[in-house]
């Protein structure tokens, strides 16, 4: 991403701390989130350096503020430090690729099979996902599709009812969003998995919650090959 490409990113940041009335000049933690956001919803893509300056400015907050926003990034597998470029938005490796998936088998199908929170609302919230991807699948808008994806799996773990597994989950989806990066051909990728989200939805709604499960913990294997694929062909294209 060009310095240039950056004003759109850091505008829309200014004007998330504006709408939230978020005072932020103590907390790195509300930094730290914002940034986060801006990888889960794809604005900052893997290799894009984030200049502190602008970056401090945009979010109202000191460079020492958001050196410590940009530290907790770092710990969580977003961000990397690199010698004389500063820090920058990861690029994960298949190995990473690997590890997410694992946790997401765990969480994300127990989730659908146990969760408490299998009502009415948050069933609603897989739905509006649902509709999301559709409609921008049918536009042809595979970056929005990827958001809406996004979406979907966030109301998933919300049917846990466990803060703290909705907030893991927002670490996992950072990372989700840089493996899609990699691949070359984001429709061919993502229109598959509209209609499984909705096959999975229509389940919950039914109450065949181990179909729902069986079915995502599939789709997310699936997923898993597809993605270790593309990173393998690319290391070996690089390579050659």
């Amino acid at each position: 991403m060009a310095a240039s490409e950056l004003d759109p990113l850091l505008a829309s940041l200014g004007e998330a701390r504006q709408a939230r009335r978020t005072v932020m000049s103590t907390s790195a933690d509300r930094a730290a989130r914002l940034l986060r956001e801006q990888v889960v919803e794809g604005a900052l893509r893997s290799g894009t350096r984030l200049p502190e300056v602008r970056l401090a400015d945009a979010l109202g907050v000191s460079r020492n503020t958001l050196r410590e926003a940009l530290s907790q990034l770092v710990a969580e597998r977003i961000l990397v430090r690199e010698e004389h470029r500063g820090v920058l938005v990861a690029t994960p490796d298949t190995a990473a690729v690997r590890d997410v998936y694992a946790a997401r088998l765990v969480i994300e199908p127990a989730a659908l099979l146990h969760g408490p929170a299998v009502d009415p609302t948050h069933l609603a919230a897989l739905d509006a996902a649902v509709r999301e991807g559709t409609t921008a699948g049918e536009r042809g808008e595979w970056a929005a599709v990827a958001s809406a994806n996004q979406h979907f799996h966030r109301a998933v773990v919300a049917l846990s009812g466990s803060e703290r597994l909705v907030a893991q989950m927002e670490l996992l989806l950072a990372e989700m969003r840089l493996f899609f990066h990699q691949m070359g051909d984001p429709g061919r990728f993502h229109a598959p998995y509209l209609e499984e989200n909705a096959i999975i939805a229509g389940h919950l709604r039914a109450g065949r919650r181990e179909d729902a499960a069986a079915r995502l913990a599939a789709y997310l294997r699936a997923a898993e090959r597809q993605l270790v694929a593309a990173y393998e062909q690319r290391s070996a294209a690089d390579d050659g």
